[in-house]
């Protein structure tokens, strides 16, 4: 038992040393939220819904059987289902059927609604597909953030290492009574906000990380942790493209306006649906039926020892003389019920024909159907003329967002670079006794603050470039990181 509980025990650490040590890349994220997010499973039961729908509209083509039955027993003065004679006594019967109906023609409205059911599938998917590419711009928005948290904080820390080696100098000149006291406090004041914007960072990854594995319904915050990949611009080659170029390509591939357009389509369909009411109905119809009974019957035979008898049958009116004539003489006999089987057969039964339905007056329900689809349509043209102007002012917003973006961090590398010789600069005066502790720290925030702000630039240019390649037609999936 002491190896096999060593091996368990092993095993557990491992696992719990895997669990500790997974870090999640983007693509990782973005493809477990497709499969785990609850609006995406949302979206795919209204797929799911759609699938049925066409079901149901296929099956509207087919004919419709029932088979039917009834079991009884009666006691006392019933009719024999049989030979529908009254009889008092206590019997078993049985009825089964089957019927069969066809429609022939329905005002095509059978053919429309397997057409409708089409074009709905159709659009479940690509709200499906929308809801999709809205997740995972979502996950790789919130994932960046973690990034821009991680790489603020890399760069507070980075720098508070200088600022501890300055303490430590600055200390040595004080104590050799090279500089002032209060350059040394002044020193250590820019620690102490050093620390502070440390911990302020520390939380912001935290409270990102959380919104991340909330958003991936992963409930183990504390050991869940992202990939720390340096994501660089991978490629600009989206703003090569003219504004009005995206906007044509989001038209053909975006789901908002084919959602619209299939609510068009939808609408149409309904209309031509509710016309139909118009038209007459003709279907046709097969009945099959047939019956047992365990009852017992009489029925009347010929007295074998005495098979006739001379009874008065008449009266001659002119005379008064009595007629008489010789009749058969028969006796009652109770017999048993015919087999299963063959009752089946004797009692059996068949009804066929068509059936015709006109509609002549419903209380205006056909005319207010049409009207009300009528309206319908025009709703839905009017929400996909504003699909696609919305989308027309999403895209010229994204690429203006990218544009700026792009200046933005170009001029954020710019301060960057300088602000670093800047510091660089005050680090040499400060080294020197040329300048004070104050000018030191200031220079020294100016250059946390570029660094930081450079880091948020990057990472916005980033996801507003996504943005607008998602807008070109590149699936959220695709987007290269």
């Amino acid at each position: 038992m002491k190896p096999l509980g060593s091996l368990l025990f092993f095993l557990f650490i491992g696992v719990q040393l895997n669990a500790q040590t997974k870090q999640w890349t983007l693509q990782e994220c973005v493809a477990y939220a497709l499969e785990n997010n609850i609006s995406v499973k949302q979206s795919q039961l209204d797929t799911e819904e759609a699938d049925i729908e066409k079901l149901t509209a296929i099956g509207n083509f087919l004919p419709t059987i029932n088979l039917g039955g009834s079991v009884s027993q009666s006691t006392g003065l019933s009719f024999n289902p049989i030979t529908n004679n009254a009889q008092t006594t206590t019997f078993l019967s049985g009825t089964g059927n089957i019927t069969v109906g066809y429609t022939l023609f329905d005002g095509l409205r059978n053919v429309r609604q397997a057409q409708r059911a089409e074009i709905s599938q159709l659009a479940s998917q690509y709200r499906l597909d929308k809801m999709k590419d809205d997740i995972a711009l979502l996950v790789a928005n919130t994932y960046l953030q973690v990034l821009l948290n991680k790489a603020n904080l890399k760069a507070l820390q980075s720098q508070n290492e200088v600022t501890q080696a300055q303490i430590d100098r600055t200390t040595q000149l004080v104590d050799a009574g090279v500089l002032p006291r209060g350059d040394l406090l002044e020193i250590q004041a820019t620690n102490a906000l050093d620390n502070q914007n440390i911990a302020v960072s520390e939380n912001a990854v935290q409270i990102s990380l959380i919104s991340l594995a909330q958003l991936l319904l992963i409930k183990d915050y504390e050991n869940f942790d992202i990939a720390e990949d340096d994501y660089e611009i991978i490629s600009e080659e989206i703003l090569d493209n003219s504004v009005s170029k995206i906007i044509n390509n989001a038209k053909e591939t975006r789901s908002e306006v084919k959602i619209a357009e299939s609510n068009v389509s939808l609408a149409e369909k309904d209309i031509q649906i509710a016309k139909g009411a118009y038209l007459p109905t003709l279907s046709a119809f097969f009945g099959y039926d047939t019956r047992y009974s365990d009852a017992s019957s009489f029925i009347q035979n010929l007295d074998q020892d005495n098979p006739f008898t001379i009874e008065e049958i008449g009266v001659v009116q002119e005379t008064g003389q009595t007629v008489v004539g010789q009749v058969p003489n028969t006796i009652s006999q109770e017999v048993g019920a015919d087999p299963l089987f063959d009752q089946i057969y004797q009692n059996d039964g068949i009804g066929y024909g068509l059936r015709l339905s006109i509609p002549v007056l419903n209380g205006f329900q056909t005319k207010a159907s049409v009207k009300r689809s009528k309206i319908n349509l025009e709703r839905s043209k009017f929400q996909l003329e504003q699909a696609e102007l919305d989308l027309e002012s999403n895209v010229y917003q994204a690429y203006v967002d990218a544009k700026g973006a792009l200046k933005t961090y170009e001029a954020a590398k710019a301060a960057l670079d300088s602000q670093e010789l800047a510091y660089q600069y005050a680090t040499d005066r400060y080294d020197v006794g040329l300048t004070n502790a104050f000018d030191f720290s200031q220079s020294k925030l100016r250059f946390d603050n570029a660094t930081i702000e450079l880091n948020r630039a990057k990472y916005d240019y980033i996801f507003k470039l996504k943005v607008l390649e998602l807008y070109f037609g590149i699936s959220a999936t695709d987007l290269k990181f």
